[in-house]
């Protein structure tokens, strides 16, 4: 008994931690209806900041948390809001999820950079104090995390509710202009919600860390608040006492595996898949709510090109690869052909975001499955690189069938639970075929040739993308491609006409996987030993922000993309620039949502048009003064 009661406790603790992270989650969400991916990224930078204060400064514990809590977190927060949000709150689940996605990479870089890795020594708030319930012990620290969520839920729910500015909080949401009419200010509204919930996301990792000094890391941190995504999504992001009570069942689900589950081999990481399952059940169990998010509906993507282009295009990127391996060194041609692996990945976002608008954050889990299927054949022949690719298509299938149902960002969330479930049960468990640590691989050999050196590798991967290219091209001008981009612009309006949306979009997360998988495959051949920490979920974050920004829908941007994505892995010194270049293009995709390709494209048609209309000139002064 006295064993239940202590991973009771110590649920309610876990609970009491989700809850203040989620409760800023569903505030900024139920005000503003874009949902803040950053929103653990914000939590382990406010926490790097506390200990700033408190343990490098000198300054006391209670008077660190209240400068982070109440000025520095809602003053990062409303600047946020006033300089990026605002700019995209417009647009579609995409561009959204892709701007909070860039201040997620940039505060992680950011903190980086402040704060070098190292040790992070923490104390626990009110040490050798508690109270004995039974035979168990409950911390002092304990005590602050539940009694502050406690607080934290009655306040915020009675203000929003009671008072009057929560009220035109929650109406700036469902009608700017009429708020505006009646003297409220919705910018402003907006302005304070963020603040309050970047002050929430202080405050609760703030305590994660108080509790667990060790958890004072920049990833690991931020991951752990991401897991009160599925207490957010108990109450649909909108209700706080269903959030509260999804809390406190998910910390009870964690503490109770902790203490309860077995632990043979086959269970090796299934701890930590349960907020990715709970939030995987709640999307496909609770009522579909009606959220007021976008897609790419209504935007022209880039000019198909035409065969002839295509051709042109395909013996310009072999030129340049040859190029490059005649002038480049070793090392980077390397990494050329690795950009050229991660472009296959790139290329795999363009049917299935550029063209049906549906956001996916498990591309590196398709990709993983493609490089463990090479890994675990060991085998040269091309046979198991399609083989890989067969199976990631086959997990595209399993994402999409349980999430037909499901629209805009449940969509997305589905697709994290899913890369979640992946990381922590399959490719870190060897029992059910995983990596467990690394595993060996062997280059590729078709037709009797072994593309051993890194010059070949290129090579064979730039005519892989420019096949797999052409392949997306040609459905994009078919009758399947009219297909998507009608399910993007108008789901109800092709179900009207009687198209079939569920099957395409199946079909398009089975050929969007199968692709992935060809690349984690040729990936897998390319760096000759691969494993789990390869292919996390959190992997699929930059990758999905970096490709929105070079251009998600054209091959050209996914080329730009995967070259980017090796840079951003390749060349640390540049890191920084980078993320600026993406911050800029995040922003700007409210604006121009075929990203920096997209940019580029219109910059030379102005350029052609202009040089065609001074052409146009020339022959009618030239006639003129023939005649």
């Amino acid at each position: 008994m006295n064993i239940f009661l202590t991973y009771t406790v110590l649920g309610f603790v876990i609970g009491a931690s989700y809850a203040i992270a989620a409760s800023g989650l569903v505030l900024t969400y139920a005000t503003t209806r874009i949902f803040n991916v950053a929103h653990g990224a914000t939590a382990m930078v406010m926490a790097f900041t506390y200990w700033e204060l408190a343990y490098n400064q000198g300054l006391s514990n209670w008077l660190s948390v209240l400068i982070v809590v109440f000025v520095v977190a809602p003053l990062f927060g409303a600047l946020l809001e006033r300089w990026v949000i605002r700019r995209v709150a417009e647009a579609g689940v995409g561009v959204t999820l892709v701007v909070t996605c860039a201040v997620l990479v940039g505060l992680i870089g950011a903190a980086e950079k402040i704060w070098p890795p190292g040790v992070h020594q923490l104390t626990m708030f009110f040490p050798g104090h508690g109270v004995t319930v039974g035979k168990v012990h409950v911390m002092g620290n304990d005590l602050l995390t539940i009694g502050l969520a406690v607080v934290v839920g009655a306040v915020l729910y009675g203000f929003l509710t009671f008072t009057r500015t929560g009220v035109a909080m929650r109406a700036a949401v469902d009608d700017r202009e009429l708020l505006a009419l009646h003297g409220g200010r919705p910018n402003l509204m907006a302005s304070l919600a963020w603040a309050m919930g970047s002050a929430l996301a202080a405050l609760a990792g703030i305590l994660i860390v108080s509790a667990q000094p060790t958890q004072l890391n920049y990833v690991s941190l931020t991951l752990l608040v991401v897991n009160s995504y599925a207490a957010a999504m108990a109450g649909r992001l909108t209700s706080l006492p269903r959030t509260f009570a999804g809390s406190v069942v998910l910390g009870l689900l964690n503490a109770y595996a902790s203490g309860y589950l077995w632990t043979g081999p086959g269970w090796t990481g299934f701890r930590e898949a349960i907020p990715a399952i709970f939030l995987l059940l709640m999307l496909l169990l609770m009522p579909q709510a009606r959220l007021r998010v976008g897609r790419l509906a209504g935007v022209p993507g880039v000019r198909t090109p035409e065969l002839r282009r295509v051709g042109i295009a395909a013996v310009g990127l072999l030129g340049a690869v040859l190029v490059g391996n005649a002038v480049l060194s070793a090392v980077n041609v390397n990494r050329m052909a690795l950009g050229l692996c991660f472009a296959i990945l790139a290329l795999s976002l363009v049917p299935l975001t550029g063209f049906s608008g549906y956001v996916s954050l498990a591309q590196f889990s398709f990709f993983g499955v493609g490089a463990l299927t090479v890994a675990k054949t060991h085998s040269s022949a091309p046979t198991a690189v399609l083989l890989g690719a067969v199976l990631a298509a086959a997990a595209g299938v399993v994402v999409a069938l349980p999430s037909l149902r499901l629209q805009g960002l449940y969509l997305a969330l589905s697709t994290i639970a899913f890369a979640q479930i992946m990381d922590s049960m399959v490719f870190q468990n060897p029992s059910l075929g995983g990596f467990g640590g690394s595993l060996r691989t062997v280059r590729l050999e078709v037709f009797g040739v072994r593309f051993t050196s890194d010059r070949a590798y290129a090579v064979l991967a730039a005519v892989v993308f420019c096949v797999i290219g052409a392949v997306v091209i040609g459905v994009r001008r078919g009758r399947y491609g009219r297909v998507l981009i009608a399910l993007r612009d108008s789901p109800a309006a092709c179900a009207t006409l009687g198209l079939n949306p569920r099957g395409a979009r199946v079909a398009v997360f089975a050929g969007s996987a199968g692709i992935a998988g060809v690349g984690g495959g040729l990936y897998a051949g390319l760096e000759n030993q691969v494993g789990s920490t390869n292919f996390q979920f959190f992997n699929s974050l930059p990758l999905l922000l970096i490709v929105m920004c070079a251009g998600v829908t054209s091959v050209s941007g996914a080329l730009l993309g995967g070259m980017l994505l090796m840079a951003l892995n390749s060349f640390p010194g540049v890191q920084g620039y980078l993320f600026l270049v993406l911050a800029g293009a995040a922003v700007g995709l409210g604006r121009e949502p075929n990203g920096i390709v997209g940019w580029g494209f219109e910059v030379w048609g102005r350029v052609r048009g202009h040089r065609r209309g001074r052409g146009l000139r020339w022959a009618r002064v030239a006639a003129e003064a023939e005649a």
